[in-house]
């Protein structure tokens, strides 16, 4: 057998959150991974089941590594998520140019969670006819950053910014996303439509009535209109609802405190 083909081994570790993606006996330890040839190391932690985009520092035998780093037998691999509170901006070798503004595209598995944001005010771009690869074009091209619940999706070598969304509960999965990208302190309600995503503007009543039910006419004076669609919005009990639950996030430590459900 040729030196290219003999098996190696290398010692691997995942830190922090990275343990989600790994089978149970994997998690938490530092534990030997077998492997033949000189494969890259962006190549070897997807390989075990990590997307390159939920990785913030590699170090190999304690140094700092890009993802092209060829992997050699006997390497002690560390691998680390992002950091929440240290700035490693000097140290890491794999974190992509941070983007200036933050805009988001969704894949098909996150219909609703897109509500959410746009309710929030966040820039989020959806179709449930966009493929993969209309996808990974819109988040490269346009310099969103990518949703998604398909880990093969964030593997691609292309994708420099997204996040994989663990949990499978809407409201859950924005607070999710305000936590993972510090978006607390961003959030702008009511800025946006929910179907279209395009910015709203005050609209005076006799501009918008004929598209209005008879009730709503006379009992709301104040609306909003949706630049791209079309579509009316004024301040009644869905309003109402969705405030009191963006005051809910707002307030919350996504690690310690229960989540109430907002209403439907």
């Amino acid at each position: 057998m040729g030196k290219n083909t003999a098996m190696k081994c290398c010692s691997v570790r995942f830190y922090a959150e990275l343990n989600d993606f790994l089978p149970w006996e994997r998690r938490q330890i530092a534990f030997n991974h077998f492997f033949s040839g000189q494969p890259a190391i962006k190549d070897l932690i997807e390989s075990l089941g990590v997307p390159h985009t939920e990785v913030d520092l590699i170090l190999v035998n304690g140094e700092s590594v890009e993802f092209s780093r060829r992997v050699q037998n006997g390497d002690r691999i560390s691998v680390y998520p992002v950091f929440e509170t240290i700035n490693i901006s000097s140290i890491t070798q794999v974190r992509p140019v941070p983007l200036r503004k933050v805009h988001f595209v969704l894949d098909v598995h996150l219909g609703k969670l897109v509500l959410y944001l746009r309710m929030a005010g966040f820039d989020a771009l959806y179709s449930n006819e966009f493929s993969d690869d209309e996808l990974v074009r819109i988040s490269v091209e346009a310099r969103r950053i990518l949703l998604s619940r398909d880990r093969d999706l964030l593997k691609r070598s292309n994708v420099t910014h997204g996040y994989y969304v663990r949990t499978t509960d809407p409201p859950m999965q924005l607070v999710e996303v305000l936590h993972r990208f510090d978006l607390f302190k961003m959030i702008q309600p009511f800025r946006r439509c929910l179907r279209c995503n395009e910015i709203l503007e005050p609209a005076y009543k006799e501009k918008v009535e004929g598209r209005l039910p008879p009730k709503i006419r006379e009992q709301f004076d104040e609306f909003s209109l949706c630049r791209g669609c079309g579509r009316v919005y004024w301040k009644g009990s869905h309003y109402e609802h969705m405030r009191n639950f963006l005051r809910q996030i707002q307030g919350m430590e996504f690690e310690n405190q229960p989540f109430i459900q907002v209403r439907r």
